[in-house]
């Protein structure tokens, strides 16, 4: 299987890499390579590579600033896309794509199972979705895989701010109201190779599997509880911290203001990739562990 990677140095990238390794020969680039930014070149990459798969783990994912600018935030999530799923089209390769939560507005009770509607609240989230509405309309074959609240060990995350800022204050308040599931780069990356893996030796999976899937960790938590998580388990890793997970005080959306509107409700069902994949996916706190033992400073 020849693969072609694109955004190999970003959180799922790096992780891709290695997944990917042992289904074939992977292509990876970086943006020095292939630029998202110039959606033009990627027709003539992928037409010169002729894969069997894409795997786009690249995206503009700065939320706060797409609300500045849409341009950028728009040619790389949206017109870019459709250059790819185009060219995946034409050479008849599976098109592997990573979209978000935040296509929703949160305003569901449950979890969002993949044919709920759609309505952004903030420009990332729009163009995230007309990213996945260009890859339906090409017709190429494609896994469209909805996730949340990405996290690695490799570069910044939500967890080291918060045990920075816990090594720093006595007391620290985060937002409580937004509720989902950290979701490892890791565990991503994983499940990503094992479905490729089962559309290279299912012709009747492959069939019929085309589509969205919701690719999160299960269970759920808030901010604010992810938080008290981290501090527990850092403080238990032998961490010397200022915060106790009693310190960390909650606090609303609307006590954090920021440029980008988020869905209160970023809870994916998952059920449809579990089941058209024989998959289970483990509990959120599994690999949040995993992450917190690779970073925390050893004694």
């Amino acid at each position: 299987m020849k693969i072609l990677l694109l955004g190999k140095n970003g959180q799922v990238g790096w992780e891709l890499q290695r997944a990917l390794a042992p289904l074939g020969q992977v292509h990876a680039y970086d943006r020095n390579h292939a630029d998202l930014n110039q959606p033009a070149s990627l027709a003539s990459l992928v037409e010169h590579l002729q894969p069997q798969v894409i795997v786009n783990a690249a995206a503009y994912t700065a939320v706060d600033k797409a609300e500045s600018d849409q341009a950028g935030a728009r040619r790389v999530n949206a017109e870019s896309v459709a250059v790819l799923a185009a060219a995946a089209q034409k050479c008849g390769a599976w098109l592997v794509h990573y979209s978000t939560d935040y296509v929703f507005d949160g305003r569901k009770t449950g979890a969002y199972k993949e044919d709920d509607a759609t309505a952004p609240l903030s420009v990332y989230g729009q163009t995230k979705l007309e990213g996945e509405q260009a890859i339906q309309a090409s017709g190429c074959k494609h896994l469209i895989l909805r996730t949340s609240w990405v996290y690695a060990a490799r570069g910044g995350n939500f967890a080291k701010t918060m045990l920075r800022l816990a090594a720093e204050r006595e007391e620290l308040r985060v937002v409580a109201d937004q509720i989902g599931a950290p979701t490892s780069a890791e565990l991503i990356a994983d499940v990503t190779a094992l479905m490729l893996q089962r559309l290279s030796h299912d012709q009747a999976l492959a069939d019929q599997a085309s589509g969205i899937y919701h690719l999160v960790a299960a269970g759920e938590t808030s901010w604010h509880g992810y938080a008290q998580f981290v501090i527990a388990k850092a403080a238990a890793f032998g961490m010397s911290l200022k915060t106790a997970p009693a310190k960390i005080l909650p606090i609303s959306t609307g006590e954090y203001p920021v440029p980008a509107r988020r869905p209160a409700n970023s809870r994916l069902d998952t059920d449809k990739l579990q089941r058209t994949f024989g998959l289970h996916l483990p509990e959120w706190e599994f690999h949040a562990e995993r992450m917190l033992q690779e970073i925390i400073p050893k004694a």
